[in-house]
């Protein structure tokens, strides 16, 4: 037996032991067994029950499929077989030693026992974040979500001038006065014009005989009600932010009615009633600052990226009435369907744009440059507001993708009939359609047609699975991920491609599978399981692999934008903590398991 103490200080370094009090630590950790294990050891297959859930203390551990592919590789303080045991106690996965090694093992029981009891076990292994919408309350927010990050300074000997001028290059009302990495005080506008302008200082008077020193400050941790108290209090509009001495960031009056100006629904609104092109561009230039929120407010990424696409669908069928009043009416009816992400209604901060027209079977070739118009003015204009042009041309601006309603039940069928490589991408693209504006019932005649026609092919069924298995999560044997190993993104790993997009093809598989009219990924999920297409806890594993994925693709874009940078889907494993690699691995095993399981029945099918 390990002797209890080292097995305590052991805990004390792994979450989510680390957590509890130190009696139960101590009781906890004389609930370990030690097993020493060598190289090449099977500590247990797939389907055995388990008796327990191991940590690896010392050594190396493989898990596998139950095809025998390697998903991932462990070393000390990684845990393993919690998934089997949340469901019905067999093992999930098969586990092996790559090395001589020392694993610990927990009691089932009491395992049980602590994830009932203790919200940090729970939370842990269960990889739950907060659901649903909750308004983002500016009074809630951190400081450190609503601050300028990189605050404009000078140094104390710099002259009046000086500042003023930076001020004004800069765009801002006040200076943080700075000497080093120490914090000073701060100089305003207000200053200027008040100790400088109205007493005729001299311009070259050094910047500390006017600023303010050691103004109040608050803590990044400090939350937005704070703002408000202080500046109410104390009749000040600018509130320097400081973190063990230096200066951080800047919060103004400006900033907080800023932040509560922006909202979904005020978005929306203002994309609904705008009158021309540059009003939409004024729109969709908030929705970087609208994610930031969003997330800041801890919203789940349904909830995000639903409320996001919401924007994209207002600003496109305003963009088709201003067309329409432009052209005049359409000369027979017409549906402007999205596809890729905002057919999905899971647009992000970063988004091209991928549409389609499907025209009345009564339209004339004479009716053909109208909706050349049309599509052209749509389509332009969504760029202009930052929706780019899709790199293959997935747009109503292409003829092909312009067509009646009778063409596009022969793309399908032909698709169907013949599942080349090419057919398996466009019915990908296109089982993702969903009306954005006009005439809908010409989509919903074309969906109820074609995923008939589509589940019933079993050759169209396997080639399409076969597809969705060409993207793989990012798993390897060094440190749990494949990076990329060259270019711009060394060393990050793509949460779009080998990330969300994953799921994304298991769920378009299922919806295809089970005639599900479903566009989104996640209720493709929640659809797939009810009718019995996937499990029970094959559902929910999946669903909570998602949501770990896709907040934190979220969480890093709205990094990256509070940071003065463009959002992008590329990741840097290093830049989380040991919490959420190791979540985000276990996230990534679950996906890549439920893509051999989708891939062997194929195999049995076929």
């Amino acid at each position: 037996m390990e002797d209890v103490q080292t097995i305590v200080s052991f805990l004390e370094t792994v979450h989510p032991y680390d957590s509890l009090p130190r009696d139960e630590l101590a009781r906890v950790a004389g609930c370990f067994s030690r097993r020493e294990i060598a190289a090449g050891e099977t500590i247990y297959r797939h389907g055995e029950r388990l008796t327990g859930l191991y940590l690896v203390k010392r050594g190396g551990v493989e898990i596998l499929e139950p095809s025998g592919d390697v998903i991932s590789v462990l070393g000390p303080r990684n845990s393993f077989g919690e998934r089997g045991l949340m469901r019905d106690g067999r093992a999930a996965t098969t586990a092996q030693s790559t090395s001589e090694g020392v694993l610990l093992m927990l009691p089932a029981d009491e395992f049980r026992q602590l994830f009932a009891a203790s919200p940090a076990f729970e939370r842990f292994f269960t990889r739950r974040r907060t659901q649903g919408y909750r308004a983002s309350d500016l009074t809630t927010q951190k400081v450190a979500d609503l601050m300028a990050r990189k605050p404009v300074t000078c140094g104390p000997a710099e002259t009046i001038r000086a500042a003023a001028m930076k001020m004004r290059d800069a765009g801002v009302s006040s200076l943080g006065v700075v000497e080093g990495s120490a914090f000073l005080g701060i100089v305003t506008t207000r200053d200027m014009t008040n100790k400088v302008v109205a007493t005729g200082l001299d311009p070259s008077t050094p910047v500390a005989e006017v600023m303010t020193r050691d103004p109040i400050a608050l803590a990044p941790e400090a939350l937005g009600s704070d703002i408000l108290h202080v500046m109410l209090e104390r009749r000040i509009g600018h509130l320097p932010v400081v973190e063990e001495g230096r200066l951080v960031g800047m919060i103004t009056q400006t900033d907080l009615t800023r932040f509560q100006a922006v909202s979904s629904a005020q978005l929306v609104r203002d994309a609904a009633t705008a009158e021309s092109l540059d009003e939409l561009k004024a729109v969709t230039a908030r929705i970087p600052k609208l994610l930031v929120q969003l997330v800041a407010g801890h919203n789940s990424h349904e909830v995000v990226t639903r409320l996001i696409t919401d924007i994209s669908d207002t600003v496109t069928r305003r963009l088709l009435a201003l067309a329409e009043a432009e052209l005049g009416p359409p000369p027979v009816a017409y549906c402007w369907c999205a596809c890729g992400s905002q057919g999905r209604q899971e647009q992000t901060g970063v988004s091209d744009q991928d549409n389609c027209l499907i025209l009345s079977d009564k339209t004339l070739p004479a009716d053909e440059p109208y909706f050349s118009a049309l599509a052209a003015f749509v389509s332009d204009g969504l760029d202009a507001c930052g929706y780019v042009y899709c790199p293959g041309e997935m747009m109503a601006t292409n003829p092909r993708w312009r067509q009646p309603l009778a063409v596009w039940r022969q793309y399908f069928l032909g698709w169907i009939d013949r599942p080349d490589p090419m057919a398996q991408m466009l019915s990908s693209v296109m089982f993702d359609l969903r009306p954005i504006g006009g005439d809908e019932s010409l989509f919903h005649e074309l969906q109820a047609d074609t995923l008939g026609m589509a589940a019933k092919n079993s050759i169209f069924v396997a080639h399409m699975i076969a597809n969705s298995l060409k993207h793989m999560p990012p798993l390897g044997l060094i440190r749990g991920f494949a990076t990329i190993r060259s270019g711009e993104h060394k060393n990050h790993i793509d949460l779009k491609h080998n990330g969300v997009v994953p799921v994304i093809d298991l769920g378009r598989v299922y919806a295809l599978i089970g005639e599900l009219g479903a566009v989104n990924t996640r209720a493709r999920l929640h659809t797939a399981e009810n009718a019995g297409v996937i499990s029970v806890s094959g559902a929910r594993d999946l669903i909570e692999a998602y949501d770990m994925i896709a907040q934190i693709r979220l969480e890093n874009q709205a990094r990256l934008i509070r940071s003065g940078r463009a959002p992008d889907n590329f990741l840097a494993p290093s830049d989380l903590s040991d919490f959420e690699r190791s979540h985000l691995r276990d996230a990534f095993v679950v996906v890549r398991t439920m893509q051999s399981a989708l891939g062997s029945a194929r195999g049995a099918r076929t």
